[in-house]
């Protein structure tokens, strides 16, 4: 299996009578480091950093680790960076990402990789991403370049690249499982830690969230409420302060693990073990208020059922059914009736963008106006809408290349649709991330996250879904090509 511990390939390359002396000088070094960080700052501070060095081996110490560190940190730190600057101030995200890029990188450096693995879909997504470059430079002559855009927008790129290295790195069945597995138990305790402190009484809840202000978290203002108004009612945010950016992620999430619950062959072996993941998933979802991840949530239900389990459908229609007479959820009904009438304060805002947008396209249709900002006083960069806002950065060109670049990965998804069958296991979760790209698609009609450069979480774990996809497919379409080569999810086995 590839993903040998980097640390490992270090030594090995390294001159077996210099192991000692290098070892040595780094223990001493640490040794000197821990002396004085004792001295300077104190014993809770020097412990605070030995667990994050401690974490940092850990994550480099494989590949595999690295990964799991990022869907770590999507889920319950998206918004942490360093306590300081080195020159910018790095977010854990840029951590991770640049350690999982640096491994993938250091094993086609010790020879561990020889063949690149890639899809019909690369070609597409490689040239959006050198559309939105193009978008970028662009737009500079409009308003400049800040070097903190620059970053945001490196990382922006980096995040949808990271969907094309993941399919070279999940070449077998139970790679992808892993990953899978390691998405819904963070995204079980984010639903978790979103509940918590939506029961907590919001006092103590801003003050238990305040305390990441150490790690760039805000030290005042993060709970929401719906409407603003706090007659109305608290919204779930977990540490993803946003409760529609909460609500989009665990959309994803719910919608992969739900093909797991009607599967013959769930992927922890019991169908039962993604009840209570479900549960907190969808209660969190409920608490955030957020129509668009319900809707979304709705789709991707609805795409399971049509696509798969037909006779779900009816089950689908009887809960709905249900919630609709039920006392307790009329007012939750209500919200999305005055949604769609535009009656609330937030629907009508989300209009007066929509024209703002519209108004902006309709001046630089091609290529947009870039990601750093908007050229004319009497129009602004930014809306509630994933698509108008790709049209604002990238024009409709961009737009037309999204859309096709979406429509390219969902039909080479469905490619498999036959040949996922071959591996058992592997259906449910292939299912599950089509699932899931749908619902986010959905969700990207009334909200920006999954495209905006200030979630770089959101914009990473759509693009990490998308290279799933494409790796699902893949193991299926060469399996069933070759008729061997890959055994059941739970073996180790190499797709070449």
């Amino acid at each position: 299996m590839i993903d040998r511990p980097f640390l490992q390939n270090f030594i090995d390359l390294t001159d077996q009578p210099l192991t000692p002396l290098i070892i040595g000088t780094a223990a001493a070094i640490l040794a000197a480091m821990i002396g004085l960080s004792l001295a300077l700052v104190g014993p809770l501070y020097t412990m605070a950093l030995l667990i994050a060095l401690a974490g940092a081996v850990w994550v480099i110490w494989r590949l595999e680790n690295a990964i799991w560190a990022i869907l770590a940190i999507v889920a319950l730190l998206p918004f942490g960076s360093l306590p300081f600057k080195v020159v910018i101030t790095p977010t854990f995200l840029d951590l991770a990402l640049g350690a999982a890029l640096f491994l993938y990188l250091s094993q086609w450096m010790f020879r561990e990789r020889r063949q690149l693995v890639t899809t019909p879909v690369h070609v597409l997504l490689i040239l959006f991403i050198l559309l939105a470059i193009f978008s970028f430079i662009a737009g500079m002559r409009y308003s400049g370049l800040a070097i903190n855009v620059l970053r945001k927008f490196a990382e922006f790129v980096l995040s949808m690249g990271f969907a094309l290295t993941l399919v070279d790195i999940l070449r077998t069945p139970d790679q992808l499982r892993k990953v899978t597995i390691v998405i819904l138990l963070t995204g079980a305790l984010a639903a978790l830690l979103g509940i918590g402190l939506w029961v907590m009484p919001a006092s103590l809840a801003e003050r238990v969230i305040a305390r990441l202000a150490i790690v760039g978290y805000p030290d005042a203002g993060v709970i929401q409420y719906i409407e603003q108004n706090p007659d109305l009612g608290e919204r779930a945010i977990g540490t993803s302060v946003n409760p529609n950016s909460l609500g989009g992620f665990l959309v994803m999430v719910a919608a992969l693990a739900t093909p797991q619950l009607l599967s013959r062959y769930p992927i922890t072996g019991k169908r039962w073990h993604i009840i209570p993941i479900l549960l907190l998933l969808v209660g969190c979802l409920v608490l955030t208020f957020s129509r668009g991840s319900m809707l979304a949530f709705v789709a991707a239900l609805l795409f399971i059922a049509a696509l798969r389990y037909r006779r779900a459908l009816a089950i689908l229609i009887v809960i709905g059914l249900i919630l609709f007479i039920l006392p307790w959820s009329q007012a939750y009904l209500a919200r999305f009736v005055s949604g769609f009438q535009g009656e609330d304060l937030a629907t009508q805002m989300r209009f007066g963008e929509y024209t703002d947008a519209l108004t902006l396209v309709s001046r630089y249709p091609l290529f947009g106006v870039g990601f750093t900002g908007a050229p004319d006083i009497d129009i602004y960069l930014g809306v509630s809408s994933v698509y108008l806002l790709i049209a604002e950065n990238m024009g409709v060109l961009g737009l037309v290349a999204f859309l096709i670049l979406m429509a390219g990965v969902i039909i080479y998804g469905l490619s498999a649709r036959y040949a996922v069958e071959q591996i058992p296991g592997l259906a449910p979760i292939w299912l599950g991330l089509l699932a899931a790209l749908i619902s986010a698609l959905v969700n990207g009609i009334g909200d920006h996250y999954f495209f905006n450069l200030e979630f770089q979480h959101a914009v990473l774990i759509f693009w990490m879904f998308i290279g799933m996809i494409l790796a699902s497919s893949r193991i299926a379409l060469v399996h069933s090509k070759e008729g061997a080569g890959v055994a059941p999810i739970g073996e180790n086995a190499i797709l070449k």
